[in-house]
């Protein structure tokens, strides 16, 4: 492959992860437009099972895939996790600013490291003892605790990257036998089982609209999943990382232009610290 074949994967790779991220913007608009009609639960579940329903003819009609897993313990211990890191994140789209929301999102890569040291046993960069710190500097200013209010939505949101960030340690403890769309597919399988008891227990009657509403974030967000691991595949992460921060700037000013949602200089400066601290993370760990 010469020079100008490996740039062009690697454009190809930076314009899909930034259209991942505008179209999980996208969604987390829509999450919040439904959050006043329905309950978060009920939303998790509909996006996984809408979702599996995206994935079937993916599947079965698309060659060489199979279902077939020796590791089925992991898609479970996936999908446990990341429905969990998904209900903290919708959560949060409805109760913080846009931006704010789709920055804690990003904060995963602040914990990734950590995780993997702890689980796959990864060395620790060299890079990582200046990242880590200024990155969770970051996370502790735009935390903020003199904003009582929302002090705990925000840490849900927290929470959320970290269970996150856990969900994309158990993919790479799987990445060299399960390809993509058996681990999209079994994400989706096992999130609509593991949601539907809440979703249940609570459900709200959907019209025309709430339908169409939970039919565009299933799509959004199955759109979204399959871009991220088509742009990994295009370019190293070490590209691609810095470029998942744009969902914070593409949130910040719809968020500003639609609520009229402002950050004041502390988030601002945290925020700016959490992307740093996470664009130095993701180049380390590349």
């Amino acid at each position: 492959m010469d020079q100008l074949e490996i740039d062009n994967q690697r454009l190809k790779g930076i314009l899909l992860i930034i259209f991942a991220e505008a179209v999980l913007v996208v969604t987390g608009i829509v999450i919040r437009l439904l959050a006043d009609s329905l309950p978060v639960a009920q939303l998790v579940f509909l996006r996984n099972a809408l979702g599996l329903l995206i994935m079937l003819p993916i599947v079965f009609l698309g060659k060489g895939v199979s279902l077939r897993t020796s590791r089925i313990h992991l898609h479970v211990t996936r999908a446990a996790v990341g429905v969990s890191a998904m209900a903290c994140l919708y959560y949060s789209w409805t109760h913080l600013p846009l931006g704010t929301a789709a920055l804690l999102k990003q904060t995963a890569p602040l914990f990734m490291p950590l995780l993997a040291l702890w689980f796959l046993r990864e060395r620790i960069s060299p890079i990582l003892i200046w990242s880590l710190p200024i990155g969770f500097t970051g996370v502790a200013l735009v935390l903020n605790p003199d904003r009582e209010s929302m002090q705990w939505v925000l840490l849900l949101g927290l929470l959320g990257a970290l269970l996150g960030g856990f969900a994309k340690v158990v993919i790479r403890m799987m990445k060299d036998t399960e390809p993509s769309r058996r681990v999209v597919f079994y994400f989706a399988f096992f999130s609509s089982l593991f949601s539907a008891p809440l979703a249940f227990q609570d459900w709200m009657p959907m019209g025309w609209v709430e339908l169409a509403g939970v039919a565009i974030i299933a799509g959004l967000s199955t759109i979204a999943q399959l871009s991220i691991t088509r742009a990994y595949h295009s370019a190293p992460a070490g590209y691609l990382g810095p470029f998942t921060y744009s969902s914070v700037i593409i949130a910040s000013l719809v968020g500003w232009m639609i609520w009229d949602e402002t950050l004041d200089w502390i988030t601002i400066l945290g925020m700016v610290l959490i992307v740093f601290g996470g664009v130095l993370t993701v180049r380390a760990k590349a």
